[in-house]
């Protein structure tokens, strides 16, 4: 399935409550931290109720969004 990796780029200060816990639902946590997702209609109705304070890109080849927790399990 296609990924789609999100980008905070403006603050969460003087949003509305809703967009604060969509961003926190995300996995987004500061400005500039971006995350790594499936492409799905959930995932891009909560991107689209905060279109305003991220950037979307489409992620061709995306590992999973722990490495660390992968290279552990092939030890």
């Amino acid at each position: 399935m296609p990924r789609i990796k999100i980008t905070q780029e403006k603050s969460s200060i003087r949003t509305l409550l809703k967009h604060r816990r969509t961003l926190e639902a995300l996995g987004l946590r500061r400005i500039n931290h971006f995350v790594v997702h499936e492409d799905s209609p959930q995932i891009r109705g909560m991107v689209d109720q905060v279109r305003y304070l991220v950037r979307v890109e489409s992620v061709a080849g995306a590992q999973s969004a722990s490495p660390t927790k992968a290279r552990r399990a092939k030890s």
